[in-house]
């Protein structure tokens, strides 16, 4: 009898060593590690969003990366319409949840938009320059803060049709100058440029891209655009094209 009880309380106490032990091994394990693709966020209005049959440069990017080496995730979280101040208010939900590597920020046609199509007209941007300059700086931050890396891009540039001309051809925007369009915009392009210098991030200029294209013989940025506002696939195959090296750098960055 003492026999037997000896031998059930040597296994007893293996058992009960092995359930008691394993939470301690648990916690001496290495965290997970984080998986090899690295998730990348493209975060912006329409010229970002999904558009119907229209290839995006996320799917673009998607498809680019791996074949240049580096097999990522691409999370397109644009929103046709919306504004930095949006922009800011969805950042967590949109953005930090889905524990990016990389962010590509992209706005500015709404914020620079005055809309004198109301009744009454507006007369100022939706938002303005130095409260965009304050909307983009503070997302920045926040991806800092948490060691992600950020590529900023200023908007696109835009090009009048008959339809735009008739919402937004009034002042401040002059429907008989090819630039009529752009006459705020531009002040928000620049804004983007200053604040990727000041916070030390890159900066792809597809404003400026827009407008060397035009600049070029037999080429005008109509060409790279669906309805003078939105690119097409030709002008998202441009960002997309300007962007990958950026990617590739910023990721080849974070390994080191």
């Amino acid at each position: 009898m003492m026999q037997r009880t000896a031998r059930f309380l040597f296994c007893f106490s293996l058992l009960t060593g092995c359930l008691l032990g394993s939470p301690l091994m648990a916690a001496d394990k290495e965290p997970a590690a984080k998986a090899d693709k690295p998730t990348i966020v493209t975060f912006g209005d329409s010229t970002t969003a999904t558009r119907g049959p229209l290839v995006v440069y996320s799917m673009i990017l998607e498809k680019e990366l791996p074949a240049a080496g580096v097999p990522a995730k691409v999370v397109n979280s644009g929103i046709g319409g919306h504004t930095t101040h949006q922009a800011v208010g969805r950042f967590k939900k949109d953005v930090l949840q889905h524990d990016p590597d990389l962010v590509v920020i992209q706005y500015g046609i709404n914020d620079s938009a005055v809309d004198v199509w109301r009744d009454p007209p507006a007369t100022q941007s939706r938002v303005s320059v130095e409260q965009y300059d304050a909307n983009l700086r503070k997302m920045i931050k926040q991806l800092k803060e948490k060691q992600i890396s950020v590529i900023l891009m200023t908007p696109n540039s835009l090009r009048w049709i008959p339809r735009m001309k008739k919402l937004y051809g009034k002042p401040p925007y002059d429907p008989e100058d090819v630039q009529g369009f752009n006459v705020l915009l531009k002040s928000y392009a620049a804004a983007v440029r200053k604040i990727a210098k000041e916070e030390h991030v890159p900066l792809i200029d597809v404003y400026a891209a827009f407008e060397n294209y035009d600049k070029q013989a037999n080429q005008a940025a109509d060409d790279l655009l669906l309805d003078g506002m939105h690119p097409n696939t030709q002008g998202q195959k441009m960002v997309a094209d300007l962007l990958l090296p950026q990617i590739k750098a910023a990721l080849a960055k974070q390994d080191q």
